[in-house]
């Protein structure tokens, strides 16, 4: 390496210092900064198509909420109409064609589908087709003739009593023409007659419409067969999603994708989300997409100026670099006769070099440099100074790496029994667990403190053991019993906790019966003692003795316990080697951790 470099050195000290000071401003400075510059303009734009997409998938999501809001409407209508035994006597009475008064009077007095039109916005028409020949078209309730049954829409609302969102032929509209609306579709079962009519509710896209008018980017709303029912661009609805680019799989639950998709030569963000109402077979898709190009065109319009900006600014740094090299050479030249008269031993020699700069200043050190050696012995003494605080400043480093060091196997026990009960029992009880396991994590995010009471570092175990017992159940026992006098005492943060995390772990963890933590805190004089008891497995004598000495080992080992040596060695270096861990063990029986404080200690 060195043979190698010793040419390049040779070839620097060879070439004049105005060449060097140009050579290194363009080495260092002119192409870093021209990266750099490219990097800055790489992250704001993909900074920009990240925050794109984040609003897009924001969008979605309070569009499906407002969707799911208005879908919920004629859900709940369709629900209270499958308990009307009115409309069931409408649609299922056989009338006679010699007294078409009687159909007329049915008609007029059956008015619930009227109301629910004028009491709902979201409604636009609601039609019953049931298979009654007696019946009048009359747009609400509607003969199932051979061209209404086999329609796909009426083939899969009789073979299954679930809703279907379909888009569907605008039923006001009696020539039965193209024009098509957003409907729910569900089959009404008449238990008196046993008969089964299909239920159609059309729901108003207006109030969708307008709703996607506001959005920023382009939004479309389609069906499951891919038919868009509501869109930003109103010229597309009616098209499928194919016709738009779009090759979507819409499934019978709900999924969410974000993928990029080049439409037409364009490069596109695209964001989906399905959304499958409540007691529905089928739902809705909601597609966000948004050109990249024109997310990024003001970050690369912007960068290019920069760039532009630093390439001249570059320019001029150049130029200035290239005059001011041919003053410097001069001076330094002077200054180097300076120093050659003081090796050749006059020491009288008084450099005087105009300026203020690094030169004038270089200047003014050699003159005065029998103060400046007298200057650095007392530099000398202070740094012996700073050297003690900075061993002070170490040591209470050490202490702070010691606190970081808990063992975070617990953090993901929790969060496995969490996700492991939510699998199994739903949602219940997650939301107090979550609760508990934050409290944790915000405390342990504070070990910045020096020293916290023992209320505090209580209540941190309660929530640790209230967690456990979340995992454990009914299996887990445990007591805190600390006096009044205790709570205020201070001692170094999660201290108490790794035992309790000990005692379960390693002491019940494997235990089939119902196993027991108890913690006591007892004022002694000027002095606190504290002991952490379970009933769990134990230890042998021999397996004590290797704990033991594993936690006062100053280096820790393979097999140490990272918790319990933890404590043991800022109970040690915090309060002294009386202050330490001492633990007692009987295999079968249970093991007790105990130690001692300064009642006194406030720091």
């Amino acid at each position: 390496m060195r043979s190698v470099t010793k040419p390049f050195v040779r070839w620097l000290n060879d070439m004049k210092i105005r060449n060097k000071l140009i050579f290194f401003y363009v080495i260092v400075v002119m192409i870093p900064v021209l990266i750099v510059g490219l990097i800055v303009i790489q992250y704001f734009r993909q900074d920009a198509l990240e925050k794109a997409t984040e609003q897009t998938e924001n969008n979605v999501q309070r569009i499906k909420t407002q969707i799911e809001n208005q879908l919920n409407v004629p859900i709940s209508v369709s629900n209270q109409l499958l308990l009307d035994r009115d409309m069931e006597r409408v649609a299922t009475t056989i009338y006679s064609e010699d007294n078409p008064i009687e159909l007329v009077n049915a008609y007029r007095n059956y008015t619930d589908f009227t109301n629910y039109v004028r009491a709902y916005s979201e409604i636009q028409s609601i039609q019953l087709f049931t298979d009654n020949p007696t019946l009048l078209d009359n747009l609400q309730f509607m003969n199932a003739n051979s061209e209404v049954r086999a329609t796909t829409w009426y083939e899969q609302a009789m073979k299954e009593r679930t809703i279907y969102w379909m888009y569907i032929n605008d039923m006001n509209d009696p020539s039965m023409s193209a024009t098509k609306q957003l409907s729910l579709v569900r089959q009404i079962f008449f238990p008196n007659t046993g008969k089964r009519s299909v239920l159609v509710i059309q729901v108003d896209t207006n109030y969708l419409n307008e709703l996607l008018s506001q959005e920023p980017f382009d939004t479309m709303v389609a069906d499951k067969d891919g038919y868009i029912v509501a869109a930003k661009d109103r010229t597309s609805i009616g098209k499928t999603l194919r016709d738009m680019g779009f090759e979507v799989v819409v499934g019978d639950t709900e999924q969410e994708q974000t993928f990029d998709r080049a439409i037409e030569g364009v490069d596109y963000q695209v964001s989906i989300n399905t959304l499958i109402p409540d007691s529905s077979k089928s739902g809705l898709t909601i597609i966000s997409a948004f050109s990249s190009a024109s997310i990024v065109h003001d970050a690369n319009r912007i960068g290019l100026i920069g760039t532009g900006l630093i390439a001249f600014i570059l320019l001029m740094a150049l130029l200035a670099v290239y005059f001011n090299s041919r003053l410097i050479s001069s001076r330094l030249n002077k200054l180097n006769r300076n120093l050659n008269r003081v090796a050749e031993g006059d020491l009288d020699t008084v450099s005087r070099i105009d300026g203020h700069d690094e030169i004038g200043q270089l200047s003014e050190q050699f003159n005065y440099m029998v103060v400046n050696i007298k200057e650095l012995m007392n530099q000398v003494y202070e740094a012996s100074e700073a050297n003690n605080r900075l061993e002070v400043m170490q040591r209470e480093i050490k202490l702070k790496m010691l606190a970081s060091q808990i063992n975070p196997h617990f953090l993901f026990n929790a969060l496995e029994s969490i996700r492991m009960r939510a699998h199994i029992q739903g949602e219940k009880d997650i939301a107090r667990a979550v609760q508990l396991l934050g409290k944790l994590i915000r405390r342990n995010l504070e070990l910045g403190n020096r020293h916290t009471s023992l209320k505090n570092e209580l209540d941190m175990v309660r929530s640790y053991l209230d967690i456990q017992k979340f995992r454990h159940g009914d299996r887990l026992h445990y007591e805190l019993s600390a006096g009044e006098d205790t709570l205020d005492v201070m001692l170094p943060p999660l201290i108490v906790q790794p035992l309790v995390e000990n005692a379960i772990v390693h002491g019940l963890e494997n235990k089939e019966t119902e196993g027991a933590v108890i913690l006591h805190a007892v004022r002694v004089g000027e002095e606190v003692l504290i002991d952490v008891v379970d009933n769990g497995a134990g230890m042998t004598p021999e397996r004590l003795r290797q704990v033991e000495e594993s936690i006062r080992e100053k280096e820790e080992s393979e097999d140490s316990r990272i918790g319990l040596r933890n404590v043991h060695q800022r109970l040690v270096m915090t309060y002294g080697e009386e202050c330490g861990l001492r633990i007692s063990s009987e295999l079968g029986k249970g093991t007790q951790i105990y130690f001692k404080i300064p009642a006194g200690r406030d720091e």
